[in-house]
């Protein structure tokens, strides 16, 4: 795992303009945003100096800290020290409170965030993007990296609405990183290098697993771990009324299907047997687990879930050409 540097903030005038409320002088050149008032020359020196920023840098800014931006904000807060996790997000509140559990930092505003740090995980929603990175795009350096948490943009479009050569990642966590138990896609856009994709693994560490992807498999990866952990959801509300119909109360029902759920996905995992190798391992003749079985079957259980998966899919895909 690399090592990242720490230490505190450090901005230059230019960086702090947006806050100060100087005029606007930004205007595109190169690799990032540079005065439109500077020669070429002096474009060079300040691209190079806005370079020298990132060293120190935050490591990480979360730009949007709802359920999951926040979820990933507390995983990041153990893989760095928090004062190197710098936070905004539209609803204050709920960045204090985040604040006060973590020991991260709330900045003032999204381009105090977007300044701060070299990697920027930006939550917000997909249709907030664009109008999100026009905002921060002029304080942005050409060393910092933008990893968007957003369902069906494409690392291609967060390009084009991002300072030319930025390095672009997109990542897809799911729900239960919220208890250090997530699956996590990660895939490499325009620009970003294998540091960067080892940088992004080493702050999410705490959130689960982390995988990578190429782009063109997020929308088959969100159906399955995405929306997946929906799907399971009702699988276990139904052994547990099964249970409760077979006379268990319903609380020990509940805590047994679930238990049952994480034993068999960690068996799975461990023993890198095949689901069904580890099925017929079960299964005596003539019991009643091969009863049960039989049942699922006649109830076109894998159908139906691969069907759930399919169209999960098929909308996800959709949504992207929106």
């Amino acid at each position: 795992m690399i090592s990242l540097q720490r230490s505190s903030v450090t901005r230059s005038p230019m960086a702090l303009a947006p806050f100060l409320r100087l005029p606007t002088l930004y205007a595109p050149a190169g690799p990032s945003y540079a005065p439109a008032c500077l020669g070429q020359r002096d474009v060079v020196h300040w691209t190079k100096s806005r370079e020298s920023e990132v060293l120190h840098m935050k490591q990480a800014a979360f730009i949007g800290t709802g359920n999951m931006g926040g979820a990933l904000v507390r995983a990041a807060c153990q893989s760095v020290p928090p004062q190197d996790v710098i936070i905004s997000n539209r609803t204050r509140s709920k960045a204090l409170d985040l604040e006060n559990d973590t020991g991260c930092t709330v900045a003032a505003n999204n381009l105090e965030a977007a300044c701060a740090a070299r990697y920027l995980f930006l939550g917000v929603k997909p249709h907030m993007m664009r109008a999100l990175l026009e905002e921060i795009g002029p304080v942005l350096t050409p060393g910092q990296v933008l990893v968007s948490m957003a369902a069906g943009l494409t690392a291609e479009t967060l390009a084009g609405w991002a300072p030319p050569g930025t390095p672009i990642l997109r990542i897809m966590p799911n729900t239960p990183c919220s208890i250090g138990k997530g699956m996590i896609a990660l895939c490499a856009g325009p620009n970003a290098q294998a540091s960067h994709l080892q940088a992004v693994e080493h702050i999410l560490r705490f959130a689960g697993r982390v995988e990578r992807l190429d782009e063109g498999l997020m929308d088959a990866f969100s159906a399955v771990a995405g929306c997946g952990p929906a799907f399971v959801y009702p699988f276990i509300e139904a052994m547990a009324d099964g249970g409760v119909l077979a006379g268990l109360p319903r609380q020990k029902a509940m805590a047994f299907a679930a238990q049952t759920l994480i034993g068999a996905a960690c068996l799975v995992l461990e023993s890198e047997e095949h689901p069904g190798a580890l099925k017929d391992a079960v299964c005596s003749p003539g019991g009643s687990t091969i009863e049960g079985v039989a049942a699922l079957e006649r109830g076109g259980f894998r159908g139906v879930v691969m069907d759930a998966v399919i169209a999960a899919w098929k909308k996800n895909t959709a949504l992207g050409k929106q």
